[in-house]
């Protein structure tokens, strides 16, 4: 595929909840190759908008394209055939297990009737070391041995194993430390130069500014603007993100940005 093709596209997505409609119109594409920082405010739209993309929610009108074709999302399982892995804040990983058992979590190999542990180690460990992780010392660490920043990569390390071809990352580096919060941004751009499609959740714009693309902005359920990382500064997605515009950018442009 193209990396001017986006393996992602949402047109026109709407989405109410009872009498509050919180997505209006939104309009999202993610390419493969790239990294995608979704911002906006407490309560502009950002957690309903990926779980539309995610499955959990089903968008009440819009259009869900992937690889350019229209599908029908009904539920994660549809998302994750898809290949899409969303890898959620809490990290939903079980610290009484060890790093292999959290990534085959659900999807053990299995051997006869026995598991296939030789199997899920090497596993685990390609998609590790595909990632250039060395701050793991063993896969059969527990999670609950394992710094904040271990922990996140370990999350991300299970999208890559499955092969996904999108991943969505809710806010990677809250309550990281600085050291713990650069390995985490590393391994979000080898990620992308992987070939994989990342979107990024995240409040943190020099997290965004140091490792995105491209910058789509929502504000009360409206994308503000998409525009190439490049082409703004901080000050302006800043006013994107408080007031829905910037003076400096021009909205047709901005809405039609490309990398």
């Amino acid at each position: 595929m193209s990396e001017s093709t986006p393996l992602l596209q949402l047109r026109g997505i709407n989405k109410s909840f009872g009498v509050v409609h919180v997505l209006h119109d939104v309009d999202l594409s993610i390419y493969p190759g790239q990294v995608t920082a979704l911002v906006g405010d407490n309560g502009a739209g950002k957690s309903t908008l990926v779980k539309c993309v995610a499955g959990i929610h089903p968008a009440d009108s819009g259009e869900y394209l992937f690889e350019g074709k229209p599908v029908t999302v009904h539920g994660p399982k549809d998302a994750g055939a898809l290949g899409i892995e969303v890898v959620y804040q809490d990290l939903a990983l079980c610290e009484n297990l060890d790093i292999v058992e959290n990534m085959f979590l659900g999807r053990e190999k299995t051997n006869g009737i026995v598991l296939d542990e030789t199997a899920m180690e090497s596993q685990a460990r390609d998609a590790l070391t595909s990632l250039s992780v060395r701050t793991v010392k063993s896969v059969r660490q527990t999670v609950s041995s394992l710094s904040g920043g271990q922990r996140q990569t370990v999350a991300i390390a299970k999208s890559v194993l499955w092969k996904s071809k999108i991943v969505l990352l809710d806010e990677p580096t809250a309550a990281l430390g600085v050291a713990q919060t650069r390995q985490v941004l590393d391994l979000v751009r080898r990620l992308a130069d992987s070939g994989v499609g990342v979107l990024l959740i995240s409040h943190n714009l020099t997290d965004v500014f140091e490792v995105s693309d491209r910058i789509s902005a929502l504000y009360l359920g409206r994308v503000a603007a998409e525009v190439a990382t490049k082409d703004v500064t901080s000050r302006q997605v800043v006013e994107l993100i408080t007031t829905g515009h910037s003076s400096d950018i021009d909205g047709a442009a901005a809405s039609s940005a490309t990398v």
